[in-house]
């Protein structure tokens, strides 16, 4: 998809869900039996919901709150091969990692995955070496079969060109590997996108008060708009607990004696303005176990992440002082103190992670995806990683086919029939679509290079949709803020075509105001007046 042939013209794609009120979804929602109800809009129910409705299987989702509003949408970024997962001997995983990344980048995201080389600084007296550390980075790239380059060793020298802000103080060497990253929460509304696309009915900000059961059997849920307070229901054959972190809040309305199958680990992230140019990102070892990154992202710098046991209300989860702390003396390792300081923070933000149940300490315990049945036939599912969501997304269809009474089972083709490489919605060449962007003008009107590249690599070709709102509106096509590149056809973008209902939904989740501390006062306040004037 490199040739400009590829890419739409403007304003020619059909957007999904515009002009559906939620009144109009609760009743789609509420009059029919569905095969599938997800429950949980993150990483694995926008993966399950996309790949049921891909199937052909009449699929509804719903989500207590935003669309990955929650651990969804604060994770590193990075869709990578899992280069620590090599020290435990996880080859098999490693390799599997590696394709996803790139069948993602390659195929399914190319507009909204990219490319990023890493550097993991080996320093004196560090608790890795330089030979070690070579050795594993050439064992990394070899089962990507050199797709993105070899890993290799560089020299302090050359990696403080590419990045001013390395330290070099006792730095022995650098080793270099390469993986890709993302906006999880643009991949995420373009995964709800093509869910609905394929048929699948959802609705955002709907929280499940209570479970139907037909003799003894989950059939459905009763749910409350957090909205406006209406009370609806829906029947489904089959009921999927995809909701993350309450996983077993919901497992516990089915079974009220069901045991804890999770635990949770907490990790925070900080947002940094860069002071200098960071022409690829760090990975810098702790210790035996953890890594802590700098990664040039959104024009910015995320450092990050912390790993520890968190018990309390998972709505309540944030980015302490502590954490906050904690980052930035890790950082210290290997980043210069002017790039750190404190006046440079934009944003911080935590997430849970959903490890499974068990001894020992979160940062050793396995990143996998833990899968279980209950009384009533609801099948729960939790944990997992934005690199294999459409692998976790087919292994959950696999087993939705196991489970009695299945529509799979009885109508549907085999799951493994399901075509593996569909694009996610506006799959583009992103530096076509930046070129069209900047030389499809309309006369006496034009758009902004950083602007233009922003929309090419969030929205790939629905950058045009967003472009021609802005033709057709001049007061859209301004920044919301002078130091961002986002405009405000972004908003009535989101508001019309994303399921965007709060000021959050638009400014932290479908697009970047937020991270980048730009969501002042006066940008909240006309945010909010152009949610009240829905289309």
């Amino acid at each position: 998809m490199s040739s400009l042939q590829s890419v739409p013209a403007l304003g020619t794609h059909p957007t999904a869900g515009a002009n559906v009120s939620r009144a109009q979804t609760r009743e789609q929602l509420s009059k029919a039996t569905y095969d599938l109800l997800v429950i949980g809009g993150g990483i694995l129910g926008t993966s399950v919901a996309w790949h049921a409705a891909q199937s052909g299987l009449r699929v509804a989702m719903v989500d207590a709150g935003d669309f990955a509003g929650a651990t969804s949408s604060a994770s590193s970024k990075l869709v990578h091969g899992g280069l620590r997962y090599l020290q435990t001997g996880a080859v098999k995983l490693v390799a599997e990692n590696h394709h996803e990344r790139r069948v993602l980048a390659k195929d399914v995201a190319p507009h909204l995955v990219n490319p990023l080389t890493f550097y993991l600084p080996v320093y004196k007296g560090g608790p890795v070496g330089a030979a070690k550390l070579g050795a594993g980075v050439f064992a990394y790239s070899a089962l990507s079969a050199f797709g993105d380059g070899m890993g290799k060793v560089i020299s302090p020298a050359r990696a403080a060109a590419d990045n001013p802000g390395l330290k070099t103080d006792n730095l022995k060497a650098v080793a270099v590997y390469y993986d890709h990253q993302m906006n999880d929460s643009r991949v995420a509304v373009m995964t709800v996108r093509a869910a609905v696309e394929s048929g699948a009915v959802v609705l955002n900000h709907a929280e499940v008060t209570g479970l139907r059961k037909t003799r003894g059997r989950v059939t459905g849920a009763e749910l409350k708009d957090r909205l406006d307070g209406t009370e609806f229901g829906v029947d489904a054959r089959v009921v999927l607990n995809a909701t993350g972190p309450w996983v077993d809040h919901l497992r516990r309305m089915e079974d009220k004696h069901s045991m804890p199958s999770i635990r949770l680990s907490k990790g925070a992230h900080i947002v940094m303005k860069r002071k200098s140019p960071w022409k690829a990102a760090m990975a810098t070892p702790i210790d035996k176990y953890r890594i802590t990154f700098a990664l040039p992202w959104e024009d910015q710098l995320l450092l990050g992440t912390t790993d520890e046991v968190y018990e309390g209300d998972p709505a309540d989860v944030r980015a302490t002082e502590s954490d906050i702390a904690q980052i930035l003396d890790e950082a210290a390792f290997s980043v210069k103190d002017a790039d750190l300081d404190r006046s440079l923070m934009t944003y911080a933000f935590a997430g849970l992670r959903v490890l499974p149940g068990g001894p020992g300490g979160v940062e050793k315990a396995k990143r996998e995806t833990v899968v279980s049945e209950g009384a009533g036939g609801m099948l729960s599912v939790a944990g997992g990683k934005w690199t294999t969501y459409r692998h976790i997304g087919r292994v959950v269809m696999d087993k939705l086919a196991k489970l009695p009474g299945s529509p799979l089972t009885e109508d549907m083709e085999p799951v493994k029939s399901l075509v593996r490489r569909i694009a996610l919605p506006g799959v583009a060449n992103p530096n076509a679509v930046a070129h069209r962007l900047l030389v499809d003008r309309e006369p006496g009107t034009r758009m902004d290079p950083l602007t233009a590249r922003h929309l090419a690599s969030h929205y790939g070709s629905l950058a045009f949709d967003i472009a021609r709102l802005a033709n057709e509106d001049p007061a859209l096509a301004e920044r919301i803020h002078p130091d961002g590149p986002e405009i405000w056809a972004q908003v009535a973008y989101a508001r019309d075509n994303e399921w965007a209902e709060t000021v959050d939904d638009v400014l932290r989740r479908r697009t970047t105001v937020t991270i980048r501390g730009l969501d002042d006062e006066s940008v909240r306040t006309r945010v909010e007046e152009m949610l009240g004037r829905k289309a």
